[in-house]
């Protein structure tokens, strides 16, 4: 049996809002990706985090993992991690994404603008402002 290919990403808070990236799938997700062979899951979150957005960020507690199908039959590790930005500022988007959102936190539903956040990101979003 192979290994399910693994996603770090982040629960990027500030100012009462969580930071979402708008997919080529036309989904809201977290930021993030897979980390390099070899590579720490926090260093990979903060490299991918980076790249994305143009932030910095301090990559804090690890959340419950989960598998999401992002497409028919291509399962992924999901590994979600409470984040805070170390230097706030305007989000640059890489070429990966269309969009990006500081959505208020009591804006959370399972569509927002238009667009689907799956589940497993709502629950990563959900469990991290329970954080203490």
């Amino acid at each position: 049996m192979t290994a399910l290919p693994t996603s770090v990403k982040g629960v990027v808070f500030h100012d009462g809002r969580v930071l979402l990236l708008l997919n080529e799938r036309g989904e809201w997700e977290l930021p993030g990706g897979r980390p390099d062979p070899g590579e720490d899951h926090r260093a990979a979150l903060e490299r991918e985090v980076r790249e994305e957005t143009g932030l910095g960020v301090q990559v804090g507690e690890a959340l419950d993992e989960h598998l999401f199908e992002v497409l028919p039959g291509v399962v992924v590790r999901i590994l979600p991690f409470a984040c805070r930005p170390t230097e706030p500022g305007e989000v640059r988007l890489s070429h990966e994404h269309l969009d990006a959102k500081w959505l208020p936190i009591d804006q959370l539903g399972d569509v927002v603008r238009g667009h689907p956040l799956p589940a497993c990101y709502r629950a990563a979003i959900r469990q991290a402002i329970c954080q203490p």
